[in-house]
């Protein structure tokens, strides 16, 4: 009967060397597998690593670029989120001469406010919102030369925040070679990125429909769908921004809110879009677990 006993108590919890009894905890949940090449995870409101898979390894980073875009505008001085900006034939030829550029379809001529670019650039993943947006917050007389400071302002801002393994080279993820960041790196980018309420908004947008006015002083309605996935199939997500491309694959920072804990993360190079979900899925799970 004793030991039957002894069994008991230890199937009932645990007994520390100093003779105090603790109550067992349940199984912690095992760190799950993914395809991801790299991936990383923390507990947004304590910073604390939840999950590590070649969390500091650079790679690629597609769309997901388009965080830092939105960063850098939303910590503009005096940032007027009304003011309108004239679609230039740039901006559409720039799409039609990069065939991996998504596109918000932006109409030359049509005055978009800075707020509406800023959703045409998270939602569709538009490359011509963000040439727009390179255009109007970079400085210089020139539109390469406005283009070049606002990646200027992508890296410095980088380097402000600590991201030692970042390197922007575009300012939409379509890279030329030294366009790289880390599942840790983007993870914290995107932690600063949602201290900004407008950016908060965007990014936990499913759809939304923005009225432009025309070049003929007329109005346009545009419609966008966000990219990100996990809007409406995993509770509680609240954002942030996919990405893809031929060296990048496929990349997703995420983030969701349950019972007051907010859990944020990235995978990069993922196989494929549905792995890609699969992947961000499991963390998430896995993160509110830790």
């Amino acid at each position: 009967m004793r030991r039957l006993s002894a069994l008991s108590v230890l199937a009932a919890g645990s007994v520390l060397a100093s003779g105090a009894f603790v109550p067992a905890q349940a199984a912690t949940a095992a760190a799950p597998t993914i395809t991801a090449k790299g991936g990383y995870v923390m507990n947004n409101g304590t910073g604390k690593d939840l999950y590590k898979k070649a969390a500091d390894t650079r790679l690629s980073t597609g769309s997901t670029t388009k965080i830092m875009t939105a960063r850098v505008v939303l910590a503009q001085p005096n940032l007027n989120l009304n003011s309108k900006v004239t679609i230039q034939k740039a901006y559409s030829d720039y799409i039609v001469d990069n065939n991996w550029a998504s596109s918000a379809r932006l109409i030359v001529g049509d005055k978009v406010t800075v707020r509406q670019l800023l959703y045409g650039l998270m939602l569709p993943s538009g490359c011509d919102a963000a040439y727009a947006l390179a255009d109007k917050f970079g400085s210089g007389s020139t539109r390469a030369a406005r283009v070049k400071s606002f990646i200027g302002k992508m890296n410095s801002t980088a380097k402000s925040l600590g991201l030692k393994n970042t390197n922007f080279d575009s300012f939409d993820g379509i890279g030329h070679g030294k366009n790289y960041s880390t599942p840790r790196d983007l993870t914290k980018l995107a932690s600063s990125a949602m201290k900004y309420s407008t950016f908060r908004s965007v990014v936990k947008t499913k759809k939304t429909t923005q009225k432009t006015v025309t070049k003929s002083g007329g109005y346009r309605n545009m419609t966008w769908e966000n990219t990100n996935p996990l809007l409406g199939t995993y509770s509680g997500t609240i954002g942030v921004k996919t990405g893809s491309g031929p060296e990048a694959k496929y990349c997703l920072v995420f983030a969701a809110t349950r019972s007051g804990k907010t859990v944020i993360g990235t995978v990069l190079a993922s196989s494929s879009v549905p792995n890609r979900t699969a992947d961000a899925k499991k963390l998430l799970t896995y993160g509110f677990t830790k």
